[in-house]
């Protein structure tokens, strides 16, 4: 499954008038396994849900290479996401259905065998029964790694998809992502852990509210772009809505 380029042309997206994302250009590659990284207050998190059409680009224009966003796998991160519904893991997973049969459509035998196929392989074989709300975190994140596995999607976003769970649990996981690159998708994760970064992922968009780098890691995270990251947030943060004006607000 090859996944298409996503395109960002001038990007601007605001969050209660600041820009959060500010004049963003660059490409996804086809195909590419790019970390976004970058200060906290960065943008990151606001740029994956802007791809997915979750918060309004002010200005510029978002390309998903002829996709929509209900074919595009996003996992927030996961503290975003409410265990107190009282649904099973086997339930979870199947929900990666839904943009083939759609809110009301029938879920199949086909459909049902090919989640318990992601639970086994993401090792949660034997909870499909299980409450969500009996899972530990490092089970909680296999079963929406499990989730995205039933997507099928040829673009996947994944939002600090490793915090707070075990060294086990993260490298497990982390042979998943592998494996969705070697067939071509596009895989993009917000990540904060640099040396993780540098073992798994080739390239990188490194985000102060604006592009500081984008390209190969080892050229990205050099001493200096590191630096004018840390920089460029400092200036931002001291001007909260000094940039705005012109953009109204999200």
């Amino acid at each position: 499954m090859r996944g298409p380029s996503i395109s960002l042309a001038d990007v601007i997206v605001t969050y209660r008038r600041v820009p959060a994302v500010h004049h963003l250009s660059g490409t996804f590659e086809a195909g590419s396994l790019t970390a976004v990284a970058g200060p906290n207050g960065a943008g990151k998190s606001t740029l994956l849900k802007a791809i997915m059409g979750l918060l309004p680009v002010s200005d510029g224009r978002i390309d998903l290479g002829g996709l929509n966003a209900r074919q595009v796998a996003y996992l927030p991160q996961v503290p975003e996401i409410d265990r107190s519904f009282p649904i099973s893991v086997e339930q979870t997973v199947l929900l990666g259905a839904w943009p083939r049969a759609g809110a009301f459509g029938a879920l199949d035998k086909a459909e049902r065998t090919r989640a318990a196929a992601a639970i086994a392989k993401v090792g949660l074989a034997g909870y499909a029964h299980a409450p969500i709300a009996s899972l530990s975190v490092g089970q909680w994140h296999r079963a929406l790694f499990a989730r995205l596995i039933m997507q099928d999607a040829p673009v996947i976003l994944l939002d600090e998809p490793f915090a707070a769970v075990d060294e086990r649990t993260t490298g497990e996981l982390m042979t998943l992502v592998h494996s969705w690159h070697e067939e071509g998708r596009t895989v993009v994760a917000v990540l904060h852990d640099m040396s993780f970064v540098r073992r798994h992922f080739p390239r990188l968009l490194l985000l102060a509210r604006e592009v500081v780098a984008w390209g190969p890691t080892e050229e990205a995270l050099s001493p200096e772009n590191a630096e004018r990251a840390r920089a460029m947030t400092d200036r931002w943060a001291s001007e909260p809505c000094s940039h705005d004006h012109n953009h109204g607000g999200a």
